[in-house]
């Protein structure tokens, strides 16, 4: 058998799968793959090749793996459509960015196993437009993608998951519509309230550091487990990237310590710290304003994401701009690592990122 730490071996073009209500199921072409798993376009018309419009993929990994698990063990447990739907109806949102689950189940080919997750087909992500724009992203965009993010942060945490791994190369666009934004990938989600009992605050040095180290919270550094609070300091941390093109602990990503510390620096001095770090004139003061409620937070203590909203929606709105901020990008702006989404239409050119 394979080891776990190994993408599994392709499947080929057009192969049926049957999901664990009897639904079948065809590959298409693969493009693309996380760290343990492939992405194919799927149909259901299981007598015709695969068309490259579809709306379906379906993600592989060998079965014995975690991250596909996981993220199947919240969809089937917080995220069916139907609760979805009530949940939009009664919060009056027209949209959450949550992308849909089709079905699942077990598949064996070669003498391998796999287990197979069908989902709704999405676009580029984040990750290509921060990096194509120098890291950076307009202001109005970035507080709007932060009120969109809040609504589907509240969704996940009272349905007792957090995300614990927020990043634009998990944020996904829409396939069809750009201006819709899903928060995707729940392979780390944690359910730290199972059956309404909050997990307690202990610290655990043999689980610290673990997360994305730019963007890990404090609590995660520590080896405390995912929280909401640590969910929203997360997405702090994110915004402020977007907004500056860098953070101040982007040379020390090699030495968890050392961004641990920084990162403690800056929440100490709030709001000033963040306020300063202000690129090209575009303001930190939203970002500074919501790091410090987060700051003010228990560990257990459910966040006001209406209040959070607000703060972000201070006179924004408009359609999403992913054209590059005028100005200078902040000094010691990075490039991420290349991201793998599940389509390509993102599009470098010399001044902008072209959507579509």
């Amino acid at each position: 058998m394979p080891r776990k730490s190994k993408l599994p071996k392709p499947l080929p073009d057009g192969f049926n799968l049957a999901d664990s209500e009897k639904k079948r199921w065809r590959l298409g072409r693969l493009i693309g793959q996380g760290g343990f798993g492939l992405i194919y376009l799927a149909s259901q018309d299981v007598d015709s090749a695969v068309a490259e419009n579809t709306g379906f993929v379906i993600k592989v990994e060998y079965q014995e793996n975690g991250p596909l698990f996981s993220e199947l063990k919240f969809y089937q447990r917080a995220a069916k459509a139907e609760i979805i739907e009530q949940w939009k109806n009664s919060k009056k949102l027209s949209f959450l960015g949550i992308p849909t689950y089709w079905g699942s189940g077990l598949a064996e080919h070669n003498g391998l196993r796999y287990r197979f997750m069908v989902m709704e087909r999405l676009g580029g992500d984040l990750q290509r437009v921060s990096e194509c724009n120098r890291g950076q992203m307009k202001r109005a965009t970035v507080l709007q993608i932060g009120q969109r993010l809040l609504d589907v942060l509240e969704y996940i945490h009272d349905h007792e998951y957090v995300h614990a791994d927020i990043k634009a190369a998990n944020l996904m666009l829409g396939y069809t519509d750009p201006e819709k934004v899903y928060l995707a990938d729940y392979g780390l989600a944690y359910r730290y309230c199972p059956g309404g009992i909050h997990r307690e605050y202990n610290k655990n040095p043999k689980k610290g550091h673990n997360g994305t180290m730019e963007y890990t919270s404090l609590d995660a550094h520590l080896g405390v487990a995912p929280s909401r609070r640590g969910d929203l300091q997360v997405l702090g941390f994110c915004l402020l990237h977007w907004l500056c093109g860098a953070l101040p602990w982007d040379g020390m990503l090699t030495n968890p310590a050392q961004v641990q510390g920084a990162k403690e620096v800056l929440m100490n001095n709030l709001p000033r710290s963040v306020q300063q770090l202000s690129a090209s004139g575009s303001s930190t003061d939203e970002v500074a304003r919501l790091l410090l409620y987060v700051k003010s937070l228990g560990y257990q203590q459910r966040p006001d994401y209406q209040m959070l909203r607000d703060l972000l929606g201070s006179g924004v709105q408009g359609r999403l701009d992913f054209s590059r901020p005028h100005g200078r990008p902040a000094a010691g702006t990075r490039g991420g690592s290349p991201s793998t989404g599940q389509d390509g239409n993102i599009k470098k050119t010399t001044q902008t990122c072209v959507v579509g």
